[in-house]
């Protein structure tokens, strides 16, 4: 099976996520709710859509074309899968099968169903995927390894994978930056980068950096539509736990009734929770950013104005270009000797 068919396989594959039926997406979601209640339909089927927008041929064949049709030698990669939102294992799976190595992958409990089902679903396609794709709970057979997981973990792997090669990728979160300037459209569309996936990707935004002064009136008006996510007990129970945590220590905050927003220098928020942080300047902004950069994953900002952002509600949309922790897993892979 050459670099040509492995790639007709993933079209064929973002051909049919695309036609998937209501009743279909349903169905699935439903199962992998019943092993990830956070996995709720609408996430499910923006994570499928996320997949199929992926596997668009054009965009996959000039990607493909950067990297080596072939690897020197089809090595057994070992893959670490996160679970945080579904399907985020998705581009690790396409990054070792197109590039002609073969998978052990090892998906995180809280998102097994839809990986497997993604894998079913690629082998059906194409059988020759049979022999390249095994899902394991060791990985004692591989030859690399690429592996997600918290910073804690991370210093485990590093350990554990030290005398092969391997990818390693920490915690990573999201930032927005606003101007003050920005319409009512757009912070409604920022919304998404908050709330799709409940705020658990390290593509949603956890952080704002807004100028001294700013209003957040606007944009707690503006993200309004976005209450439904208490309807969600999991999220309800972290805004009330959260919520009485702030009022019981006297944090300064504001409330929308699903959101807390409070200032604070640390990146990540918890669930239902955003901080924030202001800059006096252009210079003060890219020096805070700068120190930052280790622990961001994607920025985003109205009309992706900033150098390097996203527009407002693209974080969770990446290409395959966007490779986590900005670390090329297509290129680590073709130096695989």
């Amino acid at each position: 099976m050459n670099q040509s068919d492995r790639l007709a396989a993933f079209v064929a594959l973002g051909h049919r996520i695309h036609q998937l039926t209501a009743d279909e997406i349903t169905d699935l979601a439903a199962r992998a709710r019943n092993q990830n209640n956070w996995f709720d339909e609408p996430n499910v089927r923006a994570a499928l859509l996320g997949v199929a927008q992926l596997l668009d041929e054009p965009t996959l064949r000039q990607w493909a074309g950067r990297y080596p049709a072939e690897p020197t030698t089809s090595r057994r990669v070992g893959v670490v899968m996160a679970g945080n939102i579904p399907l985020v294992g998705f581009h690790d799976l396409l990054c070792v099968l197109l590039s002609g190595h073969q998978l052990l992958a090892k998906p995180s409990s809280e998102d097994k169903l839809l990986m497997r089902w993604a894998a079913d679903e690629l082998i059906r396609l194409e059988p020759r995927f049979a022999d390249r794709v095994a899902f394991v709970e060791r990985l004692n057979e591989a030859d690399a390894f690429i592996a997600t997981g918290s910073n804690n973990t991370a210093r485990y792997f590093e350990y554990y994978f030290s005398k092969k090669p391997h990818l390693i990728r920490r915690n990573r979160t999201s930032l927005a930056i606003l101007n003050g300037r920005e319409p009512a459209t757009a912070l409604a569309a920022l919304g998404r980068d908050l709330f799709q996936y409940y705020g658990l990707g390290c593509r949603n935004v956890s952080k704002l950096y807004v100028p001294e002064g700013y209003s957040f009136t606007p944009l707690l008006d503006a993200l309004e539509p976005w209450h439904t996510v208490l309807h969600h007990n999991r999220y309800q129970n972290n805004y009330d736990y959260n919520k009485s945590i702030l009022l019981v220590n006297a944090v300064p905050h504001f409330d929308n009734g699903f959101l807390l927003l409070t200032a604070g220098t640390a990146l990540v928020s918890p669930i239902s929770v955003l901080h924030y942080g202001t800059y006096t300047s252009e210079v003060d902004l890219a020096d805070q950013l700068t120190d930052a950069a280790e622990q961001i994953q994607c920025i985003v900002s109205d009309g992706h104005q900033y150098p390097g952002s996203f527009a407002f509600g693209q974080a969770q949309s990446p290409t395959v270009l966007d490779y986590a922790d900005g670390i090329d897993t297509m290129a680590f892979l073709a130096e695989l000797v």
